[in-house]
């Protein structure tokens, strides 16, 4: 079996994965709060930007995560088509759990089917990653540790919607995306303990793009997207402002009285003149 290491980087790509899977995490909750509080079309945008930053910021912890993955005696390489597909899984599924506990219900059959739907896509999200991975070497992976971190996935997923559309204090929806941005992290390292690295020297060099060339560039532009959407949701006001500051100028204006219609000519000064 080929020796295999985690943490090529040290503790600097699990620490920044950590991060990016918080503030994905932290913006989603931001955003479904957001959704929550409006309706209509306002409503089902909240909800896509709440799914792209959870889904991003899940994908971003991934990748930047496997950087520090190495395997002696190959270099890694990613097929990019494959790595697209997962960044595009996990965006989905996540907005699919979003939209069945925010217009279901947050308990119940709806949050279970919800938490299901998302924590199986994150784990399909994590093995398409895998499965894009090109070196000189085949992968295998233990059935129980696979298993073990689906349940991970699907435990995570499931708490991750009821605090999106439960809480409401700022202060609770920070400490929840400290814990999910935890618990996506273990899902990560969970899948990756079930992996046995066997060299095949005789393989071919490994096709598709290098991190530098596709996973670094691609990460960055995921980070300015949360960045830009961070700062919209957070100079953007709430449903509730724009509804009171609406209500407010309505008021103002009733406070006024309508201007008087300009006096007719008296049709008695005719007659008298007449």
């Amino acid at each position: 079996m080929g020796s295999v290491n985690h943490l090529g980087s040290g503790w600097l790509t699990p620490t920044l994965s950590y991060v990016l899977a918080c503030a994905g995490a932290a913006l989603g909750l931001r955003c479904t709060l957001r959704g929550l509080a409006a309706t209509g079309v306002a409503r089902r945008n909240r909800l896509l930007t709440a799914a792209a930053a959870i889904g991003s910021g899940i994908w971003a912890m991934h990748f930047v995560a496997m950087s520090g993955f190495a395997v002696v005696g190959t270099e890694l390489r990613y097929d990019v088509p494959l790595t697209v597909l997962s960044l595009l899984v996990a965006v989905l599924v996540t907005g699919l759990g979003l939209a069945v506990v925010a217009y279901r219900g947050p308990r119940g059959p709806a949050l279970l089917v919800g938490g299901l739907i998302t924590g199986l896509g994150v784990a399909a999200m994590h093995y398409l990653g895998m499965a894009a991975v090109r070196m000189r070497a085949g992968l295998r992976y233990d059935s129980g540790t696979v298993a073990l971190s689906v349940l991970v996935a699907v435990g995570a997923a499931t708490a991750a919607l009821w605090a999106a559309v439960t809480i409401r204090n700022g202060f609770a929806a920070a400490a929840a995306s400290l814990v999910m941005g935890l618990a996506v992290s273990c899902m990560h390292y969970t899948g990756m303990a079930a992996v046995h690295v066997h060299p095949e020297p005789t393989r071919t060099g490994p096709g598709g793009a290098s991190p530098m060339e596709f996973i670094f560039p691609l990460a960055v532009g995921l980070g300015s997207f949360l960045f830009l959407a961070a700062a919209f949701v957070a100079l953007s006001p709430p449903a509730q402002d724009r509804a009171g500051r609406r209500t407010a100028g309505e008021l103002a204006i009733e406070e006024f009285p309508a201007p008087a219609a300009p006096a007719s000519a008296d049709p008695g000064r005719h007659d008298r003149a007449a």
